[in-house]
């Protein structure tokens, strides 16, 4: 049988499994991944939303995984698209398509080691990350602080977790409080860490050192790839899904920053040696320094810079001398995180001093911390070229990859142009939808330019007749915080004789605001970045997606104007490589959020004028989804009246529910799926159970087996049994009163 017609059963057997139907693009970007795996050539795959592009590529992952015994690796940017690969997508795959491979395949989730507990800073094998952290004070001021009631759930929820996932926790907790349970990679102790058998990341990465299928994200690949960790088995096959993120994922993972308190916590740390007090007596002469400097890019180091770092790093390198253990001695949590903190500070001195080439130093100002100097590479493209295209297929996809109606831009990002690129393959399998049937993308043209100052009446008068012919029912995407603040008020002043509910973007946690707002059609949701990719509500309760300005980068961001500096000086044009780009992948993402399904209907308005008038305008609007275009006003609030007369009643939202001990949904609790475990849960005791011993489990349950026999047939502890029966809702009938008391 040819390998396309086996590839064909393998998709029609997955999305029988899924409970889906078959999409022609599906199979086209399917059958593009196989082959591109086959020439081990790379691809970038354009996916408009409704393609079902998750599926189309872990199938052939997973056949070639199985094929080879080489894992796949599956990056993604966002924690929702992990969530549904892991939890949802994954296991009705695997179920579907284990008859067709002879055995169910297999996948775990990896995560960078500060995302889980660390059982060794929980039993105090580590000092408090911050000594201002109220578990070093009094009892009762531990009960009144926001701070002293997160530790205390963090180590409530540690006695019941079983993957130790920060991402498990529901509600979550601040990043402070999360430090006060987690190390950073340069913390750990590793293999010397006295409760190493019980770690959480050796567990998690052990299961996955045997699966087919690894699931990650952005920076976890990129600091594996860069570093040189190898915390991924070996692999020939990666998938980076949202690869429109990549560059900025990869951009924010080798940043650097350094503060004056940043030096001051580790000389702190470091103790009381001479090399640490030296250290400490330099942040006064970094905070000076850094205090004479403007916010913005520095064109060259000024000297009082230079010597303040030079005096920080020299310091730096005589107080790791100072700490570090004798040969042959190990060091302990406190000498290790004293150490890690005392590098960090040595390297980005001695990074900002170096003044490599495409290195940009830029200062910025923070209400709290003070003066912060930052240091980060003007591209990346030559490392992503060097360090993740080399020696394994690459498959980036996403719906916003063809900017201007061409891959070139975001394949100049990656490394992917120019002399010595890999050879690569670009697809666009296109969209289910019929997007000029759907949707109207309407540019008020008769408005002003916007100006600097903020949005005028004019706007808002517009905004106001669209969200009022709408009923609600409006999604609106803002440049900055402050424009959606504005607005928000304004429309709740406008709309107030109207049942219209206007909510803004840090009125309360976003998954809360979202879910409000697709159950609700006379709700509207404004906001900022998070809103522009991340939001998927389909069915009536959006018809109106609101963009109040073309999204550039700002003009004094450091990076953005070191890169549009450095290609024109190369000739090219810096403002349409850069800040058009940027734009143009904003608004295809933003545009995006309107229609989600076949029966969607709606209009995106934008109220910049620029849209249609500037010379950028053809290379953004070829950037959109092929909506019918239009000006006419009054066609528009004419449609979105009736729209809103017609509209169905809202898709039905799941509200959270009860989660198990390893974070997917109970069985019976709203959003549970009825399929095969999520891996984050096969962990019990730090042992890794597999679907062999799990059937044994049910067969002795059906089979009326005692604990102990059970135990002893499989060969592990009584309460490890009894753990995992608790897990898969499975109890030993002359047992069942030892199984309450173990798991309670």
């Amino acid at each position: 049988m040819p390998p396309t017609a086996e590839l064909d059963d393998l998709i029609a057997a997955a999305v029988g499994g899924v409970g889906g139907s078959e999409r022609p693009g599906q199979l086209q970007m399917a059958q593009a991944v196989e082959r591109a795996v086959e020439r081990e050539e790379h691809l970038l795959v354009q996916a408009g939303t409704g393609t079902g592009k998750s599926l189309a590529y872990l199938v052939p992952a997973i056949a070639h995984a199985v094929r080879t015994g080489k894992p796949a690796v599956v990056a993604t940017a966002t924690l929702a698209l992990q969530a549904q690969i892991v939890d949802r997508d994954l296991p009705r795959i695997s179920e579907a398509l284990a008859p067709l491979l002879g055995r169910r395949p297999t996948f775990a989730l990896v995560k960078g080691r500060s995302n889980y507990l660390c059982q060794h800073k929980l039993v105090g094998g580590f000092p408090d990350d911050d000594e201002d952290a109220l578990l070093a004070m009094g009892q009762v001021d531990r009960e009144r602080s926001r701070l002293g009631d997160e530790v205390t759930r963090l180590r409530d929820w540690a006695e019941l977790t079983e993957s130790g996932d920060r991402d498990e926790l529901v509600p979550g907790v601040s990043n402070r409080a999360w430090r006060q349970v987690s190390v950073t990679a340069h913390e750990c102790l590793g293999s010397r860490c006295p409760v190493v058998s019980d770690c959480f990341v050796e567990r998690s990465r052990e299961a996955a050192g045997e699966v087919d299928v690894i699931v990650t994200n952005h920076s976890f690949m990129a600091i594996d790839a860069f570093e040189g960790r190898f915390m991924l088995p070996e692999h020939d096959l990666l998938v980076v899904d949202e690869a429109h993120e990549l560059t900025d994922r990869v951009t924010s993972t080798i940043t650097d920053e350094l503060t004056a308190s940043t030096v001051s916590v580790a000389a702190r740390r470091a103790g009381r040696g001479e090399a640490a007090e030296r250290l400490a007596e330099t942040t006064e002469l970094l905070e000076a320094a850094l205090a004479d400097l403007p916010e913005g890019k520095l064109a060259a180091l000024p000297d009082r810079l230079v010597t303040a770092l030079q005096l920080v790093r020299d310091a730096a390198r005589a107080t790791l001398s100072e700490i570090r253990p004798e040969k042959g001695a190990e060091a302990d949590g406190s000498t290790q995180v004293a150490m890690a903190a005392v590098q960090d500070v040595f390297d980005t001195s001695e990074r900002v001093l170096g003044e490599a080439e495409l290195d940009v130093v830029w200062i910025t100002q923070d209400q709290r911390r003070g003066s912060i100097l930052r240091v980060a590479p003007m591209s990346v493209a030559m490392m992503v070229r060097d360090k993740i295209f080399q020696e394994r297929t690459v498959v980036l996809t996403s719906a916003t990859l063809e900017l201007g109606g061409t891959f070139d831009a975001v394949a100049g990002t990656i490394g992917l142009r120019g002399p010595g690129a890999p050879a690569w393959e670009g697809l666009d399998v296109g969209s289910p939808f019929d997007y000029p049937a759907q949707a109207i993308a309407y540019v008020a043209a008769h408005l002003p330019p916007p100006g600097r100052d903020g949005a005028g009446p004019g706007v808002f008068d517009e905004m106001e007749q669209l969200v009022r012919a709408a009923g609600g029912r409006t999604l609106g995407l803002f440049s900055s915080r402050r424009a959606a603040e504005a607005a928000a008020e304004e429309m709740r002043s406008r709309l107030s004789d109207t049942d219209i509910t206007i909510r803004c973007q840090g009125d309360d946690q976003l998954p809360t605001l979202v879910r409000e707002f697709a159950s609700d059609p006379s709700a509207c949701l404004f906001g900022t970045l998070s809103l522009w990719q991340g939001v998927d509500v389909p069915g009536s309760a959006c018809q109106l997606v609101l963009v109040d300005r073309i999204p550039f980068p700002r003009p004094d961001d450091p990076l953005t104007s070191a890169r549009t500096e450095a290609i024109g000086r190369m000739g090219g044009n810096g403002f349409m490589a850069v800040s058009a780009t940027h734009a143009a992948l904003r608004l295809a993402q933003g545009a995006g959020r309107l229609i989600r399904r076949g029966d969607d209907r709606g209009v995106v308005a934008f109220l910049d004028s620029r849209m249609i008038s500037a010379r950028y305008a053809g290379f953004l609007q070829r950037s959109l989804p092929p909506f019918w275009p239009t000006t006419d006003t009054q066609l528009v609030l004419g449609a979105l009246r009736r729209l809103d007369e017609t509209a169905p009643d809202p898709v039905p939202v799941a509200e959270p529910g009860a989660r198990g001990l390893g974070g997917a949904p109970l069985v019976g609790s709203p959003g549970a799926v009825p399929v095969a475990r999520s891996p984050r849960t096969a962990v019990t005791g730090g042992h890794a159970w597999t679907d062999e011993q799990d059937e044994e489990l049910r067969d002795g349950v059906d089979s009326g087996v005692g604990l102990t026999e059970l135990a002893d047939h499989l060969g592990l502890a009584p309460d490890l049994v009894t753990a995992r029966l608790t897990q898969l809702g499975l109890e030993l009938e002359e047992a069942g009163e030892a199984t309450r008391s173990a798991s309670a």
